[in-house]
């Protein structure tokens, strides 16, 4: 072996015990360059699950219709899913939002930027608003249409601290 390899063996191994002793998360991402960043949708949904993962959480979401009266039709007749992928369980914990926060039947909204490739799934931009839940119907409150959950009196914000 030469110098230079026995050298880049030793800090590999360095760099890797000093992840293990300060408990550095040393993982694999994907790159997010499937994702248009110069695109951001606004959208308003019910989530239909989430998907906690250690590096990147989903939530899987049905889409309201324009007049927020329903769930929004394509045109094969079913309902409209999206996914929308954020960060790892752990740190969404910690901006409050957790499958106990946004779990099935949550009443939300957000910013995204969409896949390049048009299909229905988009990464998570900024934080994300929760529409109130009626106490005396314990059902959600819907924003008018054109409107997101945001401009809903008593809505709540995870992830940051303007919508």
């Amino acid at each position: 072996m030469t110098t230079r390899t026995i050298r880049a063996l030793t800090t590999a191994a360095g760099l890797a015990t000093l992840a293990v002793v300060f408990e550095i998360p040393v993982s694999t991402h994907h790159s997010f360059a499937m994702y248009d960043q110069r695109k951001v949708v606004t959208l308003t949904g019910v989530v239909k699950q989430f998907v906690p993962q250690a590096n990147h959480a989903e939530i899987h979401f049905m889409l309201l219709a324009p007049d927020h009266k329903a769930l929004a039709k394509g045109d094969d007749g079913k309902y409209v899913e999206w996914g929308l992928e954020m960060a790892g369980t752990a740190q969404l914990e910690r901006q409050g939002i957790s499958p106990k926060t946004f779990g099935a039947g949550t009443l939300f909204s957000v910013h995204l930027n969409p896949l390049r490739d048009g299909s229905n799934f988009g990464a998570r931009v900024g934080a994300m608003a929760k529409c109130p839940v009626d106490p005396a119907t314990n059902k959600p409150k819907f924003p008018e249409p054109g409107k997101h959950c945001d401009s809903v009196p008593g809505h709540t914000l995870s992830g940051g601290t303007t919508f």
